[in-house]
């Protein structure tokens, strides 16, 4: 079965510079008055499922909306810590500090996923230490937040490791770490955050984007991620045949990528001559 595009409208490539609660302009590509009226992307999946990424510009609509206010929310409260800290009231300048602290901690989406995701052209190709710096405080953060020993999992601290990957691609986009921030993205949405396989998979395809020959398994992952929690069985094979081709230096990997083409393969070919009877 062919994989279908049944609709396709432009949003622009929006690379934020900035937290996570920065809002974008999500009118990138769009001229006045010319905003698509259907969906960015639908997509059946290999099972008959089917993945939004657009639903329709009432989405995009109340997006802006929604990152606008986050965005004061956020200046507000810093206004106010500072006014508080200027006449004296030590106190109530706590209250605020400590709010927005609790704010950062929150994971921050921008939903649609061309704002969610940086632009595949990307290239890094600069040794930037304050990009060296933030990448080193993002993999210590993640091991804190208990990376690799699920007993010790703290979310805030996961997140807090999240938001520093993002700023290493967006304030230094030609850094030489941007693909191995991408790689760790992926893995703290697909391993650590509830419902989130859809962004995981595109922060692993931009390390192997980014990076042709990066050491990181990001096609193994993104190959299970689509196998077992999306379903899509058309892309898994796709990318486990690339394991195989591209990513031979964990031959456990392999040998389960193989293992899985075989059976998806046998499991097609099956369905096929079933239709056919």
């Amino acid at each position: 079965m062919d994989r279908m595009i049944k609709a396709v409208a432009c949003v622009g490539v929006c690379l934020c510079v900035g937290t996570a609660t920065t809002g974008c302009n999500l009118d990138n590509g769009w001229s006045q008055g010319d905003r698509p009226d259907t969906a960015q992307l639908v997509r059946e999946t290999s099972d008959g499922g089917v993945d939004i990424s657009l639903v329709d510009t009432q989405e995009v609509d109340l997006v802006e909306a929604v990152l606008a206010h986050r965005t004061a929310y956020e200046n507000n409260l810093i206004a106010l810590g500072n006014y508080y800290t200027t006449k004296g009231y030590a106190s109530k300048a706590e209250w605020a500090r400590f709010e927005l602290k609790g704010l950062k901690r929150v994971q921050a989406f921008r939903y649609l996923m061309d704002s969610e995701i940086p632009s595949a052209q990307l290239s890094p190709t600069e040794h930037i230490p304050a990009a060296d710096a933030l990448y080193e405080q993002a993999i210590g953060k993640m091991t804190t937040g208990g990376h690799g020993m699920p007993a010790l999992y703290r979310e805030g601290e996961m997140i807090e490791a999240a938001k520093l990957l993002r700023q290493v691609i967006e304030n230094h986009p030609t850094s030489d770490k941007i693909d191995d921030a991408a790689f760790f993205l992926g893995e703290i949405h697909k391993e650590y955050l509830k419902g989130q396989e859809q962004i995981a998979v595109n922060w692993y395809e931009r390390a192997w984007t980014w990076d042709p020959e990066t050491p990181y398994p990001a096609r193994f992952q993104a190959a299970v991620v689509y196998d077992y929690r999306l379903h899509d069985r058309l892309r898994a094979l796709e990318l486990y045949q690339s394991v195989v081709e591209r990513e031979t230096d964990i031959q456990t990997n392999v040998r389960w990528a193989s293992r899985r083409i075989h059976e998806l393969t046998t499991d097609t070919r099956r369905q096929q001559e079933g239709g056919t009877r």
